[in-house]
């Protein structure tokens, strides 16, 4: 009697093993199915299919514009006259003027990084635990009432904890942006969405700069209260907008709600214009890689980021935003001060800003046509080439005697070049890679670190650049560009041997390549088999094999 219950037992773990196992092929077999798809897919089909997507995405950006707005503001102010005599001291050169002094101007700046290096590690935890819209409605609904603060300002200290307590939520659209774009959007589409960011950056710095430029004549407070004013354009129709979005799938998936990922999959795609697409498919396609990456690292905490190859992983995303800071993009954060002070007047400065980031959103385009064509990778370390070029051009043009009108907007044109090959390749393909490399279970921790990198990169930045430029400090002017050449070659050496080429794959096949260690300059050209033989099946076939030698045991009994 005891044989034969243990029989019957043994018989019945056989069937459950059967019937896991056909369920993990059939998983399998669907993700293969829905990888392909993906890889095939050009961009004319992907827009086609995915519209809704794109739609969505565009809004949830849109944050970055105001960001970008108001970044502008903090340093491009420090230009203006009322806001120097305001916030400044006098000049001791007899000439009536004021200025802010170094130390306040990297204060004022980093101010705004510190409050971000909080909100970012904030939004990490808060984004994984409640969604994506959740989270930025409260970033939306904070910066609503912190604007306040600036508004109503009414000494240097009290902006400067003002810009501390708006970095928080910025923090938040830094990411947060960039990771949604990622999670909505097919492989086609991810390059044309995550770079979107950088456009929309180029976007809110070319109205501040129009802002200011309108209020720079102005004597009053109102020089600087205006700018600050208009930010409350932004977060209201954001909120609006926001709260109709789908959640992301992706993030559905990971917390196992695939009812949910299914529907808010067909609120992003129109599977009416394609009728190939099967959504069943593609939430496997996603499953398949949530478990993929279970296998290869259960956690999901800020140190899971640093175990396994995983750390590979937040180690190039965090290189390649460091490189975003130290390729002398300095330069264009404080451009309109750079112009005043290489003699241009306050007029002129802000109209070559203005000049600047319209070069910017174009070379956004360029960056568009080029990726599909010459990948990241490429792309990045070509323009970090030309980068260094032209701060070498800029460092020498700094070496001829004051007073030299000539010089002095030849290094204007020189700084609109190097804005213009900046936004066509290391600018919005950065956004680009450092949503792709990531594993999905961990891209919003690994984003969020990887950015906090970046952000101390710039603090330091801050810290010496204005002491660079600033006539009471070191006084540098545009000799200061030799420096970021120097910054800029030394990245450039990095990104040749350890960042990867991730173009046209899916997030499963990155996670392969990482898995088997490939070396980043052979990324492009290593062939990834398909799911059916990959390492995770061959588990699965060896159990199938085991759970049918135990089931003809059974039999024989």
């Amino acid at each position: 009697m005891s044989r034969r219950n243990s029989i019957t037992v043994d018989a019945e773990q056989v069937r459950r093993m059967s019937v896991a196992n056909a369920d993990i092929v059939q998983l399998t077999e669907d993700a293969s199915k829905a990888t392909k798809a993906e890889q095939s897919m050009t961009l004319r089909e992907g827009i086609k299919l995915y519209p809704k997507a794109v739609a969505w995405s565009v809004l949830l950006s849109a944050a970055i514009i105001m960001e970008g707005f108001d970044i502008v503001l903090i340093a491009n102010l420090m230009a203006v006259p009322a806001f120097q005599r305001k916030f400044g001291q006098p000049l001791n050169d007899g000439s009536g003027g004021y200025e802010l002094t170094a130390a306040w101007q990297s204060g004022l700046t980093n101010g705004a990084y510190v409050g971000e290096i909080l909100g970012l590690m904030l939004n990490g935890w808060i984004a994984d635990r409640y969604g994506y819209k959740k989270t930025m409605i409260g970033a939306l609904t904070a910066v609503t009432g912190l604007i306040f603060i600036l508004f109503f300002v009414q000494n240097i200290e009290m902006l400067l904890v003002g810009l501390i307590l708006m970095g928080i939520p910025w923090g938040v659209f830094q990411t947060l942006t960039c990771t949604y774009a990622a999670e909505v959007t097919p492989v086609p589409l991810r390059p044309i969405l995550t770079t979107y960011v950088n456009l929309c950056w180029v976007i809110g710095q070319f109205l501040a700069s129009g802002v200011l430029k309108g209020v720079s004549m102005r004597t009053d407070e109102w020089a600087y209260r205006i700018p600050y004013a208009l930010q409350w354009m932004w977060p209201v129709p954001l909120i609006v907008g926001i709260s109709l979005a789908p959640e992301s799938p992706w993030w559905l998936v990971r917390k196992e709600r695939y009812e949910d990922a299914k529907r808010m999959l067909l609120r992003l795609a129109s599977p009416e214009k394609n009728p190939d697409f099967n959504v069943d498919e593609t939430i496997a396609m996603y499953k398949h890689t949530d478990e993929l990456e279970k296998a290869a690292s259960a956690g999901t905490t800020y140190l899971d980021c640093f175990k396994g190859t995983d750390f590979r992983r937040t180690e190039i995303a965090a290189m390649v935003w460091f490189t975003q800071a130290f390729c002398g993009s300095s330069f264009m954060g404080f451009s309109t001060y750079f112009f005043t002070q290489a003699g241009l007047d306050v007029s002129n400065a802000f109209s070559m800003s203005l000049g600047q980031y319209a070069l910017g959103a174009v070379g956004v385009f360029v960056a568009w046509f080029l990726m599909p064509r010459v990948g990241r990778r490429t792309l990045y370390l070509y323009g970090q080439i030309g980068m260094c070029i032209l701060l070498l051009i800029i460092g020498f043009l700094g070496i001829i005697p004051d007073g030299n009108t000539g010089a002095q907007w030849a290094i204007g044109a020189m700084l609109l070049v190097f804005t213009m090959v900046y936004n066509c390749t290391v600018g919005p393909v950065c956004y680009c890679l450092v949503a792709e490399l990531p594993s999905t279970r961990l891209r919003q921790k690994t984003v969020v670190l990887a950015r906090n990198f970046y952000n101390i990169a710039s603090i330091i930045g801050n810290i010496i650049t204005p002491r660079m430029l600033n006539p009471t400090a070191w006084d540098w002017g545009a000799k200061s560009a030799f420096f970021w050449a120097a910054t800029c070659f030394l990245c450039l050496v990095y990104c040749y041997f350890r960042l990867p080429e991730p173009k046209g794959r899916t997030y499963g096949e990155l996670d392969i390549l990482f898995e088997r260690g490939v070396s980043a300059r052979k990324f492009a050209t290593t062939v990834v088999q398909d799911f059916g033989t990959s390492d995770s099946d061959s588990q699965i076939n060896g159990e199938k094999k085991v759970a049918a030698t135990h089931l003809e045991k059974v039999n024989s009994l």
